[in-house]
């Protein structure tokens, strides 16, 4: 019989079979209305004598429960509504979970947050062998813990060291791994999942009297079994959560806190403590910020260029075998592209391999793959020293060395050589494309695919499209974006584009900071407490000042004064000091460790004592990344505020508990950064401060860049 709107519930055999099954929707989540309607299921399933067995299942293909309403939990405005909210689902989970007849969940595609939840009050799981199946509580992601049973559940069945690893990292697992550590009891094929999960329950029969987690090894044992090994434990995820959050994300810190104490709790205070931990943590301003990240990452996943009809990208080639070319080619062979690499010889085409094949090591190394898995991936990228093969490939992609000339050489070539239809496409950081489009006679099919280093780690690619780039070539690329597992943002060809742009400004002005005396750590440090992973010194040293310094120089010779690269990046540069690579920039770099490198204070001329306090010095540095942002938007090199935010968070780290460099921006207040930027440009007596007059007409009407 057909209940409400999301679930279903059909009786089999004696068997009860609850779908979920949310109208209008891809996916399932566990809404207040959903719940309501397990709520009045369980009512009627508890006054059924006959009933052999319940089984919990999705009509969703890939999707079992993705979580709870996340629109829900940002609704809360008080602690009070929030705990009332929480402890209402954890009531219904309750009389889930206290059903007289055995009960399985059929886990067919992605169990996260809620869903896995619902699922642990469950006697039973059974997961698909499927690569679709994802088990884990990503809550910690939106600033918050489980808060339907996940904080006791889970750690009661996996043990201790397992749930801590999971809840705070936020990651989900396969089904492989889940039945390895005990959190799945069996796997089955997708289209027997419901069969095999009857059979299931007519073998056991009975409801789950007991918890045993698949712990293996006297250290695991003694970790999770001894009050000693627990405090031990506890204590040293403390330090790495620290380490890896510096304290400015709270959930993570707040659940090691829930879970420890909940693993020797009764289930009734072990779900009073989770509900409070939630309800405080899910109004702060700092979960507000993630989950409106996470809507910013949503709708760039499912981006779409107009109405164009994209073409499915099966082969491509690359030109380029340096670290660059290497990283693209094992992007693409991961994702199941075939990948025809070429470079000038076999030497040059060696290291690019080996650049694939480490990344492909390292990831089975982790576990993250199957060996089998690399060696396949390495097997789709072929090498060769010609053009040999290009010309069946859909999409061909440059990334020779920065020089125009040579990039226009290679445009040349490719046009006579590729089919058609092919893209054509280049990996610049920053030179336009639209001269490199002058070297063809088909410049519709001619665009900038800018993959950011470490190909393999960054989520973003930058696409750069020119006054002739046509619908289909973009809509193209944004679906290859989407293909190999990144987010895309389409950008107009401009100077530096959008990332490099708003990124420089910031490293100029915190080189600026530097000759006036503040010192490389200090600065580092400012931006640390921020919320940026690293300080703009650390990163010109990761990025290599090889590579930095050239690409400053040539938004200089754009943009004039603002951006005129400073005298000691020129020194350092002059020095051969690369940074990571070269073992010495601004800092000297030993194996992990590294220390200020001293001999950059010798070359600067005369460093006045510095007279900038650490709040000046940040807004400097921030206010202009702003600005550039708003100059991008006044020219139309980007079409929307969150163009900016997603692109700075995924593109250079820029902390996501801020929601985005401009909706910082609107948090502070236009009117506020136009008025400082003024006082700096006085201050200083240089123009690289002037306001925008896109900044300065929002100060002016009191505007946001987001309405």
């Amino acid at each position: 019989m057909n209940m409400q709107n999301n679930l279903k519930l059909r009786i089999e055999d004696g068997f009860a079979v609850i779908e979920f099954d949310q109208p209008d929707s891809r996916v399932n989540v566990l809404s207040s209305s959903s719940l309501s309607e397990l709520e009045t299921i369980i009512a009627q399933l508890n006054n059924r004598q006959d009933l052999k067995g319940l089984l919990i299942a999705s009509a969703k293909p890939d999707i079992f429960i993705a979580g709870a309403d996340i629109k829900e939990i940002e609704k809360m405005k008080t602690v009070s509504d929030a705990e009332a909210m929480v402890k209402k689902g954890q009531g219904i989970l309750n009389a889930l979970e206290k059903l007289t007849v055995p009960t399985v969940a059929l886990i067919n595609g992605a169990c996260l947050g809620g869903g896995l939840e619902l699922a642990l009050t469950c006697d039973y799981r059974l997961a698909s062998f499927d690569s679709k199946v994802k088990l884990g509580l990503p809550e910690v992601k939106l600033g918050v813990i489980p808060g339907f049973g996940g904080t006791k559940r889970l750690a009661r069945l996996v043990g201790l060291r397992k749930a801590l690893e999971m809840i705070l990292s936020g990651d989900p697992i396969s089904s492989s791994e889940a039945l390895k550590i005990g959190l799945v009891d069996a796997l089955a094929s997708q289209n027997r999942l419901l069969e095999d999960g009857i059979q299931f329950l007519k073998k056991k029969k009975i409801k789950r009297n007991s918890f045993k987690s698949k712990l293996r090894g006297w250290a695991n044992i003694l970790l999770d079994k001894t009050f000693l090994g627990r405090k031990v434990l506890v204590s040293q995820t403390k330090k790495f959560t620290l380490k890896a959050t510096k304290g400015q994300y709270p959930a993570p810190l707040k659940a090691l806190e829930v879970v420890s104490k909940n693993y020797t709790s009764s289930l009734e205070k072990a779900l009073d403590r989770e509900a409070k931990a939630f309800s405080e943590l899910c109004i702060t301003q700092i979960s507000k910020s993630l989950i409106s990240v996470f809507y910013l990452i949503e709708k760039y996943k499912k981006a779409r260029w107009l109405d164009a009809a994209p073409v499915r990208i099966n082969k491509c080639a690359l030109l380029g075998a340096g670290v660059m070319g290497g990283g693209i080619a094992q992007l693409l062979s991961y994702y199941g592209i075939a990948v025809r690499m070429k470079d000038l010889n076999y030497q040059a085409l060696g290291k690019g391999l080996k650049q694939a094949k480490e990344v492909y090591d390292y990831a089975a190394k982790k576990k993250k793959i199957k060996p089998s898995q690399a060696a396949f991936g390495m097997g789709l990228i072929s090498p060769t020293a010609n053009y040999q093969g290009f010309s069946n490939a859909d999409l061909i992609i440059e990334a020779v060395v920065e020089d125009m000339n040579i990039k226009k050489s290679v445009f040349r070539e490719l046009e006579s050589i590729a089919k058609p239809d092919a893209v054509l496409a280049s990996n610049t950081s920053c030179l336009s494309i639209s001269q490199m489009a002058e070297a063809v006679k088909d410049k519709s099919r001619v665009l900038g695919i800018h993959f950011f280093n470490p190909v393999h780690r960054m989520p973003l690619i930058e696409l750069i499209r020119t006054k002739d780039t046509s619908d289909r070539t973009i809509a193209t690329a944004v679906e290859f974006t989407k293909q190999v597992g990144k987010i895309p943002i389409v950008v107009s060809d401009a100077c530096g584009f959008l990332i490099n742009r708003v990124l420089l400004s910031y490293l100029n002005e915190a080189a600026r900071l530097l000759e006036e005396g503040l010192s490389i750590d200090k600065i580092d440090r400012i931006m640390l407490r921020f919320g940026m992973p690293m300080g703009p010194f650390t990163l010109m040293d990761e990025v290599g000042l090889d590579v930095g310094y050239k690409v400053a120089l040539i938004l200089e010779n754009n943009f004039g004064e603002k951006m005129k690269v400073t005298g000691i990046m020129k020194k350092v540069y002059e020095n051969k000091w690369f940074g990571k690579k070269s073992g010495k920039g601004f800092y000297i770099h030993k194996g992990k460790k590294r220390i200020v490198n001293k001999e950059v204070y010798h070359l600067l001329s005369s460093v006045p004592k510095a007279s900038v306090s650490d709040e000046e010095a940040l807004q400097r540095m921030i206010y202009r990344m702003i600005n550039e942002a708003a100059l991008c938007l006044q020219e139309k090199v980007c079409a929307q505020a969150s163009d900016v935010d997603i692109g700075m968070i995924m593109g250079t780290g820029f902390p996501p508990f801020r929601a985005g460099l401009l909706r910082y921006a609107d948090s502070i207040g236009c009117g506020k950064i136009a008025d400082a930027l003024q006082g700096f440009r006085e201050k200083y007596k240089s123009e690289r401060f002037l306001p925008s007059n896109y900044l300065i007409e929002l100060a002016e009407r009191k505007g946001r860049f987001y309405n």
